[in-house]
């Protein structure tokens, strides 16, 4: 119920592909771009016995990228305060920006620990914009509680890892 009561009659969807396809695109490319380091890896690196099979990362990355846009979408189109929903999706971007150059990080340099504190920054980017969005709208603000509870598990399987190797 407090889905359809937060979405608008009227949805811009030029702008809600725009949302969609930008998270979407980060991944793609990252996932695209890493790919061979990221078999070289998968075949090479010891993994904590909780590591997941490999199809599991690309179906939950398409489910996050997606509520991501979405949510960027609900506070883009919002009656809130223009410089509030400004500095929200700054963050936001800045962690897209984050987002993208883990992969390289940890596959592609095979840089575990440095790979882990990049993370981090991570979370704690995308706690500050999910944060921002609860105030401006709490559906968007829940659609990201996913998102940050998939980077503490990657966070703790980005230092096993670490650790591991």
């Amino acid at each position: 119920m407090l889905f359809f009561k937060n979405l608008k009659k009227n949805i811009d969807w030029k702008l809600l592909i725009k949302n969609l396809a930008i998270p979407l695109l980060v991944g793609i490319v990252s996932g695209f771009a890493t790919r061979s380091a990221n078999e070289e890896f998968t075949s090479t690196a010891v993994q904590p016995a909780f590591t997941p099979p490999p199809w599991v990362f690309p179906v939950a990355w398409t489910i996050l990228y997606t509520l991501m846009g979405i949510s960027a979408y609900l506070i883009e189109t919002s009656d809130y305060n223009t410089g509030k929903k400004n500095r929200a999706l700054i963050t936001y971007y800045i962690s897209l920006f984050f987002n993208f150059c883990w992969s390289f990080i940890f596959f592609t340099f095979s840089q575990y620990l440095f790979a882990f504190i990049w993370l981090v920054i991570l979370l704690a980017l995308v706690v500050i914009y999910t944060v921002k969005y609860f105030k401006i709208n709490k559906v968007a603000g829940v659609m990201n509680i996913p998102y940050v509870l998939w980077l503490i598990f990657a966070g703790v399987l980005n230092f096993s890892v670490y650790l591991l190797n």
